[in-house]
């Protein structure tokens, strides 16, 4: 590698190995790193505050907030730890070896394996809850809900380990030069991961909601018909239709958000191994890493608790004594 000025590599004294150091930002660039900053810090607040009220307070400790917590953990970690180390990387040379890079790339496929695992398990969590009631307290319980997240991680971290394996044994095998963290993935394993972490998911969360709401609708209707008082019918009706409403209006933002966020990410590694341009790259990227930011709006902001948790805990009042056992459903 021939260069003019030392300072232009990111190890200096590797003349013929070391990588170039990425170029100054442009004002595009500088604006594009600050917004994804930004998201990253509000991903990490968004979903701390979910795992603090769902931790703290006796009350959310239920089998469905025992999953958001497990969900919130796993975004709380991608906006903590892969969406600033992913900035690092695209403004800075790799300084931390071809270990940490590895590990690096590990834990980039555990976190979102994870995640989409805990929207799995809330899907199937609801679907009880609405399809079958009567049986939803002896069949999902406190205890089964953790020992269903412990085996969603523990699978994470195995079916993750199989993608970086060779990469773990070898660190650095793929790294044309010093200063540089890649990790390449044949296509017949980015198909396989496909189908296991999108088509898979997707299908179950899609059929199972389809089922929740169409009960959900037959129960309005079921109710409507058996109304006979007058003075009621039309509050009833009107109430009925809002529930409607609002369930179709929930199971579409969830299942559209979640193929508008994972999709475009899937549908490029599938196609091939880069994009056109680093900017459409970084862009799919941060789209893939932005659904952790929107679940715990979508999970856990449309729940009243919430609101009032998140007023305890920013008034400080979550430090009093006996606070755990404040009322807050």
């Amino acid at each position: 590698m021939e260069v003019d000025d030392g300072a232009e590599l990111c190890f200096p004294q590797l003349l013929n190995t070391s990588c170039r150091k990425p170029t100054l930002p442009g004002s595009k660039d500088v604006f594009l790193n600050t917004l994804l900053s930004s998201i990253s810090l509000l991903t990490v607040a968004l979903n701390l505050l979910v795992i603090i009220s769902v931790s703290h307070f006796r009350q959310l400790h239920t089998p469905t907030n025992i999953l958001l917590l497990s969900l919130a953990v796993s975004d709380f970690l991608v906006g903590l730890l892969l969406m600033p180390v992913e900035i690092l990387r695209k403004i800075a040379c790799w300084f931390l070896g071809d270990l940490m890079c590895s590990l690096f790339m590990y834990v980039s496929y555990i976190i979102p394996s994870a995640s989409i695992g805990d929207m799995v398990l809330i899907s199937v969590d609801r679907y009880v809850a609405i399809c079958h009631p009567l049986h939803y307290t002896t069949r999902i319980t406190v205890r089964r809900a953790k020992l269903c997240v412990c085996l969603c991680w523990f699978c994470s971290v195995f079916y993750s380990s199989l993608f970086v394996k060779d990469d773990l044994t070898q660190p650095g095998r793929y790294n044309s030069c010093y200063g540089e963290c890649v990790i390449v993935v044949d296509h017949i394993t980015d198909t396989i991961n496909l189908v296991l972490t999108l088509i898979v998911p997707v299908t179950v969360i899609i059929v199972l909601y389809m089922k929740v709401f169409v009960v959900a609708v037959s129960q309005a209707r079921a109710m409507r018909s058996h109304i006979t008082a007058v003075t009621f019918q039309r509050s009833v009706t009107l109430t009925a239709k809002k529930s409607e409403l609002k369930a179709a209006r929930t199971l579409g933002v969830l299942v559209v958000v979640f193929l508008i966020c994972f999709c475009p990410y899937y549908c490029v590694s599938l196609a091939g191994d880069s994009l056109p341009n680093t900017s459409s790259a970084s862009f799919v990227l941060f789209l893939f890493y932005f659904n952790s930011c929107l679940n715990p709006v979508i999970y856990a902001m449309f729940y009243p608790w919430f609101r009032k948790s998140v007023t305890l805990i920013v008034t400080l009042q979550i430090l009093q004594p006996g606070s755990c056992e404040a009322n807050i459903l």
